[in-house]
């Protein structure tokens, strides 16, 4: 998995399905940029060669010495045992934008289930082992496209639905249904799940979380008036990863609160893209945070979304950082756990579309097959395939 290998992204399609088939294979932590160990057999080399991905055969006593490196450096050999069954949250009537996650699962070949608002309030969360969450505003807002997007079919058709769905499901409004989602959610992780979210989720999950009993929702879509008094009647203790943020009260400004330190929507507050390199982890103590960093680039160019990066000052205590911008006030890739189970976040909405815009054209990822931003998604989906082992993190 360093240059040599021709197509890193579909590589990680190959090792889940070793997986997947019952036959246990390693993930060699920081050898050669987190390449997998594979048994031997003409299936698998079969599936390598159709997707394009370079496969080199070892010998019993190539194993021994790749072991014996291992066993004296910073890397590790943790066998994936188990591979994670697939979530994807989006709207059945997903927006006219891309998600990330849904094109680098697709392109690597790994199968998911799409579940939304009714199947998480009837309890089918607890049937996978691993969770993404498209780019939902979990305050209830929409993500204040009305500022730019008002009047736009697409955009009418998703307050409607959303709007069908609360009624459908009990719930006086959007903003309310969104927070016991995201309650709902949140027990998911606690109860052993493993949750990824990108952009506008990251922030918005949290703020709906920290919400639970006051309203934060300043939306066009019902007039709800956010209360004055919001910020202070926040309770952070039931957010996963951030602390003491402030609501933006304008509902004139594409802004949900002062967590996302970019502000890409919100004026003069936009700040520039600059790149977040990658934190070296010790493979043989941190496992879990040195897989979901595994790469074959350090340092990795940004990219903007709604929600594109985390403010330090934010940050609950207990959260890891997995990647930041080197001398800025943000961070952007972080990771932590709650209950029996973990989260990570992600800010940003493409890895390789730098200021992605409504309309435009998916990436296509045969053009990236060597992404490292896409890399770092696909290794929160490989991940809990190490789940039996007792990993310290």
């Amino acid at each position: 998995m360093d240059d040599a290998q021709s197509d890193h992204l579909k590589a990680y399609g190959v090792a889940y399905r070793v997986v997947q088939a019952g036959i246990k294979a390693e993930w060699l932590l920081n050898y050669r940029g987190g390449s997998f160990l594979l048994p031997d057999g003409e299936a698998i080399r079969r599936d390598a060669a159709l997707g394009g991905v370079q496969a080199e055969s070892v010998d019993d006593g190539r194993v021994t010495a790749i072991r014996g490196e291992i066993e004296a450096s910073n890397m590790d050999a943790v066998p994936l045992e188990k591979a994670p069954k697939v979530a994807v949250y989006v709207p059945p009537n997903a927006p006219p934008w891309d998600d990330a996650v849904t094109m680098a699962l697709q392109y690597a070949g790994i199968p998911f289930d799409k579940v939304w608002d009714f199947e998480v309030m009837a309890g089918k969360l607890a049937t996978y082992d691993w969770l993404h969450l498209h780019h939902e505003d979990f305050t209830g807002q929409y993500s204040k496209f009305f500022l730019i997007y008002g009047g736009a079919p697409w955009l009418g058709e998703m307050v409607r639905f959303n709007s069908d769905a609360a009624k459908q499901l009990g719930f006086a409004t959007v903003p309310e249904l969104k927070k016991a989602v995201a309650r709902k959610i949140r027990d998911y992780v606690a109860n052993g799940g493993f949750l990824f979210a990108m952009c506008t989720a990251t922030e918005t999950i949290d703020l709906a979380l920290a919400a639970e009993t006051v309203d934060i929702a300043a939306t066009f879509a019902d007039g709800t008036p956010m209360d004055p008094q919001a910020d202070a009647k926040l309770d952070w203790s039931k957010a996963l990863a951030f602390t003491g943020a402030h609501i933006e009260p304008n509902p004139s400004v594409a802004s949900f609160s002062d967590i996302d330190g970019h502000q890409v929507n919100a004026g003069p507050r936009r700040q520039p893209l600059g790149a977040f390199k990658l934190f070296n982890f010790s493979a043989k103590i941190d496992p879990v945070p040195t897989m979901l960093v595994q790469d074959h680039r350090q340092v990795i160019p940004d990219f903007y979304g709604l929600t594109t990066s985390f403010l330090r000052s934010r940050l609950k205590p207990s959260v890891t950082v997995l990647a930041d911008e080197e001398g800025a006030p943000w961070v952007k890739y972080i990771h932590g756990d709650s209950g029996k189970g973990t989260w990570t976040f992600f800010g940003g909405h493409d890895p390789e579309d730098q200021q992605h815009q409504i309309g435009d054209p998916p990436t296509d990822l045969s053009l990236h097959p060597h992404s490292p931003g896409y890399r770092l998604i696909l290794n929160n989906v490989l991940f809990p395939a190490a789940k039996k082992r007792e990993l310290k993190t």
